[in-house]
């Protein structure tokens, strides 16, 4: 290897041993957290059932229909929340790694997005949990044949809930996905703003694809994926504007 090639390679080994150590860190935030949140798995799994326990018979409970789900499932929901509470850690260590690469018009809007981005994905899941999830649950247990004991199964429902938490959380990241879109000028939000019945449509589709078989769960999923794609519009063209203007 020539001294040329030696000094190309270092930058890249450089960028590479700074990934390989923000991506420790933020295995080691999440980690943290499960260690803070373990002792209260039960607890959690509880506040998450919450809304279907609500709805069942007084007389009725959930249950679990293999050995290790009354450790393995609660387990499972605070790792994942774990991996939720550390998001905007690891967007930051995402960001820090990304910055020095940026301009400084890059960075006005790079910086932005991304508290954007974990803000949505929470509201996301929080409009899951308070609203689409009492809706859902009710109209699933009052649906039910007479002589039908509705009786949950732990892992069955955590593994549900987990499917809208994400589907809703990813969706609420619409208005996102168009601003980044209108900025890098892959699109224009004035072109997009004339596809609205197809976009409509689609917002359905993907509601029936991303949500289980239920029409409560898909409009409640469609609507705001359209409503968030009208708000991505709007900012999508104050970026357009500005970036024609420089």
């Amino acid at each position: 290897m020539t001294d040329k090639e030696a000094l190309d390679s270092q930058p890249f080994m450089s960028h590479l041993i700074e990934f390989r150590d923000r991506a420790l860190r933020s295995l080691a935030a999440v980690l943290v957290i499960f260690a803070g949140l373990f002792s209260y798995s039960n607890e959690l799994y509880l506040y998450v059932s919450k809304p279907i326990r609500a709805y069942l018979p007084d007389n009725l409970s959930m249950i679990a229909t293999e050995v290790a789900s009354p450790f393995l499932t609660p387990f499972k929901l605070t790792l994942v929340l774990s991996m939720f509470a550390a998001m905007p850690y690891i967007l930051y260590q995402v960001w820090a790694f990304l910055a020095p690469g940026l301009y400084k018009r890059e960075k006005k809007i790079v910086l932005p997005l991304f508290f954007s981005s974990v803000f949505l994905f929470y509201a996301g899941m929080a409009f899951a949990y308070y609203v689409v999830f009492p809706l859902v649950f009710m109209f699933f247990v009052g649906m039910a044949p007479e002589g039908i004991s509705i009786m949950p199964d732990i892992r069955s429902y955590l593994d549900f809930v987990l499917k809208l938490f994400f589907a809703f959380g990813i969706s609420f990241e619409i208005p996102i996905a168009v601003v980044i879109l209108s900025w890098m000028g892959a699109v224009d939000p004035n072109e997009l703003a004339k596809k609205r019945p197809y976009v409509f449509v689609l917002c359905f589709v993907l509601g029936m694809l991303l949500t289980p078989p239920d029409i409560i769960s898909q409009t409640l999923l469609a609507i705001p994926m359209w409503l968030l794609f009208e708000i991505g519009i709007f900012f999508g063209r104050m970026v357009w504007s500005k970036k024609d203007a420089t």
